[in-house]
Order: C-alpha cells, then structure tokens, then sequence
C-alpha cells in the first residue's frame, strides 16, 4: 500500500506561482501582471508579462499614467495575457486554461476568446465595476469562457532571498 504525500502544491497553487514569477520580469513601475497559459493535461504551453513590443525600449518609451495618450505608457503596452497568447509558437490554444495575476481588460478578453481558451483564473480584480472590466466578463459569459478568482491557501511562493 503506498501513502500519498500532502506537501505538495496544488495545479493552481503552481501556475499561478508561474504566472506571478513571469510577472516580476516586467519593468512596469505601478503594475506588473504575469501570464500562464496551460494545456488540458497541466503542460505550459506559454508565459507573457506586461511589457512594451520587442525593438521598444523600456528605457526611450513612457511608463506614464497620466497625460496625452501618446505620452503615457498606455498607447505602447502588451498586456500579459496578450503577450502569453503571441508567444504561443504552437498549434492551437482550443481548450486550455489562462492563469494570470490581474482580471484581464476588455481588449485581452477579446484575444482571449478568440484563440479558444476555455477557462481563466485571475490573482486580483482591481479594476472591477469599470466598464472594460464589466464588458470582458460579458463577453466571458456569451463565449462560455469560464473564470474564476484564485484563492490564496498560504502556501504561494516567496522570492525573499
């Protein structure tokens, strides 16, 4: 008879400590967000964090909350969950789940819908009740794109090093 060990993570436990590690690569001075993209069978498919296009310094364009649009980091960021998506150098994404350390934004949740991920988990909702927040979870629920909030067990990874 064998005994099971019970100091192991759970699935979300892990994917959400990956898209959290993934997060802390993005240079984002006031919100860093980190991307998980995972298969049926609990493989990593893709990882994306929040962060200007490749050949776009971070040092040359703006991380700026306020201003003009073109002025402010908002005309020139790829959020985590779209960048986790382009990084996909595989076949399809039919089927797999997203996890991802911010509630994604109108814009993602179409990109989200599209490539077929079929359920999300999300770290933090902060911008919930805004009208993009209320029109990606619209567009969830028509789709059937399931989501769910991750529930923090005490158990998540520190870098404290």
């Amino acid at each position: 008879m064998t005994t099971k060990r019970k100091d192991y993570i759970s699935w979300d436990e892990y994917f959400m400590g990956v898209a959290t590690l993934a997060s802390m690569r993005s240079k984002d001075p006031n919100t860093q967000v980190g991307a998980c993209i995972v298969s049926e069978e609990n493989k990593i498919l893709s990882m994306g964090y929040n962060g200007f296009p490749m050949g776009c310094s971070d040092d040359i364009f703006p991380w700026e909350r306020e201003g003009e649009l073109v002025n402010t980091k908002y005309a020139y960021v790829s959020h985590a969950e779209l960048n986790a998506i382009l990084n996909f150098r595989g076949g399809s994404l039919e089927g797999t789940k997203l996890y991802v350390t911010l509630f994604p934004c109108n814009e993602c949740a179409k990109a989200i819908i599209q490539c077929g991920i079929k359920k999300l988990v999300y770290g933090g909702d902060k911008y919930a009740g805004t009208a993009g927040n209320i029109a990606a979870k619209k567009m969830f629920d028509a789709a059937g794109v399931k989501y769910e909030k991750y529930e923090r067990t005490g158990r998540e990874i520190s870098f404290t090093l």
